[in-house]
């Protein structure tokens, strides 16, 4: 049954072999790695024209050059990050370019957060595009927490069937996000050139009161929230086709043109129409609304935004899984992080993203606003060190052209880590728990790494000297009455040696007298050892009996613990009976120098 749903679900198996067809083209992976970035343009600008109008409708102005050091900055980072696609063509991004550069624990601190923010990406983005449909169905509020839940488990689930299926089924609704934005910005111009816009802004240049340059330093960070996702391709250069690293250089290209176009189009059309921040009425509403009336245009535009909101947590499941899978290559996560599943995707990097993403949705109840500032943290400290790490290689390698190189790195550095600071200085009180949760993450990475080095160093042996000594072994074999399951366990356990003995637990001298006339009439050539238990336990004098009889000799330096058991026809038989013989397995488990077994018995009926 769940074999069923499973291929249902996920689809069928696919052979290793095919892993070069699950590979994207330039077109696929701007759909699938872009969205995060793209529905950026939903909400950039308005965060720039909150923090603004803190010094009144004066200051709107301020919007323009402030997205135009944005747009400066994405430049500078789609520059950046492209250098490290040709640098580091496996893939990984921040998180290699820092442990390579700066040392593992710069590595880990990049790729730990960069670990959290596609988790969050995933919270805020679904949540952010439930509010878009309650906001329209005002009647769905109180179920704004299971719409996310469905949204998350539809792209898990899209996910784990596989790359290219999921860019094939999400490429739509984000390039029609792309192409209505575009008409969109063009109306606009075209409406502002031929004089149909007659809104009263201040002047570019204008003298406003009450502005400091510490609020234009905030409104700028704010703004800044627009370029997250942009690091996404660089992580996942293996998902491209071959030559992987020119097309993840061409598709970051082109989605930083898509982003810088639509971005500074909507804060040009928002100072041009005097948009004002509502939180009733987004600034793309807004201006669709001014541009195109109430229409099904308008109504075209709200759809695929709201669309693109949800579909922006599909980056983080293109990327979260490989930069998963670089940390567990690297001994810092679990190894089955590198397993690919049925689809030829890395599937547990993709559940786990779910999961927890999911958990991040319930705990706060669908409003996940607080964790904007955290996650835009969480996205810039990875840019700021992979910045870093790329100015030590320059320094350290200089090939021919690297001061250019250095100066766009040097300019980015700074960038990003003013803006970090500006996001801890101004929005402390929301950011502080990553100087807690971080520590946490990194502090994991070591404590992984470690159990795997330790028990690489009890696995090793040395093959010149280290060599397999046979010797024998009792087996002990607890029976629960006469059957057959108990005479398949005693006829295996025969063939593997002549040291066997049976164990019984009886509660009562009835029970017990029972089941030794009965051992003694059926005669299997095997002792019977009765163990009374007082406390109606099986476990327990199971337990003891072994750790108080002396088995270790000259000739055996073990014992062997072989369960019989019989398995049910159906799964929901197996509630019917007693599962003693799980229950001992598990504790038997514990024990150092105690080998289980267990021979299962099918039943036909």
């Amino acid at each position: 049954m769940m074999s069923r749903w499973k291929r249902l679900l996920i689809g069928r198996p696919m052979k290793s072999t095919e892993i070069e067809g699950e590979k994207l083209s330039k077109l696929k992976a701007l759909a699938v790695l872009s969205s995060d970035a793209l529905s950026s343009v939903a909400y950039g600008t308005e965060q720039i024209l909150i923090v603004l109008m803190a010094a009144g409708f004066a200051a709107v102005w301020y919007s323009i050059p402030i997205s135009a050091a944005v747009l400066g900055l994405l430049l500078i980072l789609v520059l950046s990050y492209r250098q490290t696609i040709f640098a580091y063509p496996a893939g990984g991004g921040a998180y290699v370019v820092a442990k390579d550069n700066l040392g593992v624990p710069s590595g880990l601190l990049a790729g730990g957060s960069l670990l959290v923010d596609y988790v969050l990406t995933v919270a805020v983005s679904s949540s952010a595009g439930t509010d878009a449909i309650t906001s329209a169905f005002p009647s769905l509020h109180d179920h704004r927490v299971m719409i996310a839940l469905v949204m998350i488990v539809f792209l898990t689930v899209m996910n784990l069937r596989g790359v290219t299926e999921s860019a094939s089924v999400l490429a739509v609704p984000i390039y029609l996000f792309v192409i209505a934005v575009f008409v969109l910005i063009a109306s606009g111009v075209i409406k502002y050139l031929t004089g149909g816009i007659h809104a009263a802004v201040p002047e570019l240049g204008s003298t406003v009161s009450h502005i400091s340059l510490f609020l234009l330093l905030k409104a700028f960070s704010s703004g800044c929230s627009a370029l997250t996702g942009v690091e996404a391709v660089s992580n996942a250069i293996p998902n491209f086709k071959q030559p992987a690293e020119r097309n993840a250089a061409s598709t970051l290209v082109m989605m930083g043109t898509i982003l810088g176009v639509m971005f500074i189009g909507i804060s040009l059309l928002a100072y041009w129409y005097g948009i004002k921040p509502d939180p009733e009425n987004t600034v793309v509403s807004q201006i669709a609304a001014a541009t195109f009336g109430r229409g099904w245009l308008y109504f075209i535009i709200q759809g695929v935004t709201a669309l693109i909101l949800f579909l922006a947590a599909n980056t983080a499941y293109s990327a979260f899984p490989l930069l998963a899978f670089m940390l567990a290559k690297d001994k810092y996560m679990p190894h089955a992080f590198m397993a690919r599943g049925d689809r030829l995707g890395f599937s547990n990097g993709i559940i786990f993203l779910g999961i927890f993403s999911a958990l991040l949705v319930v705990a706060f109840h669908g409003e996940t606003e607080n964790l904007i500032p955290l996650y835009a943290v969480g996205v810039f400290i990875p840019f700021t060190l992979s910045q870093l790490g790329m100015m030590i290689r320059w320094i350290k390698l200089r090939p021919r052209g690297w001061v250019s190189r250095f100066v766009v790195n040097t300019i980015g550095m700074l960038t990003t880590l003013g803006i970090t600071l500006i996001f801890i200085v101004t929005k402390f009180s929301q950011v502080w728990m990553v100087f807690i949760f971080l520590p946490l993450v990194i502090g994991a990475f070591y404590r992984v790494q470690h159990h795997y080095r330790n028990t690489a160093d009890e696995l090793r042996i040395d093959p010149s000297q280290d060599k397999p000594v046979i010797k024998g072994s009792t087996i002990v074999v607890p029976v629960a009455g006469v059957t057959k399951v108990v005479l398949q366990s005693i006829g295996y356990a025969k063939s593997l040696t002549d040291n066997v003995v049976a164990v019984y637990v009886g509660f009562d001298d009835e029970s017990i007298e029972k089941m030794e006339k009965k051992w003694e009439e059926w005669n299997p050539g095997v002792r019977l050892i009765v163990l009374r238990s007082s406390y109606r336990s099986i476990i327990r004098p199971v337990m003891k009996f072994i750790d108080t009889v002396e088995w270790k000799t000259a000739d055996t330096d073990h014992i062997t613990v072989l369960i019989p058991q019989f398995i049910t026809k159906h799964w929901w038989e197996n509630i019917l009976h007693n599962q003693h013989g799980l229950l001992l397995r598990t504790y038997l488990m514990t024990k150092k120098d105690v080998v289980v077994a267990t021979v299962p018995f099918h039943l036909q009926r």
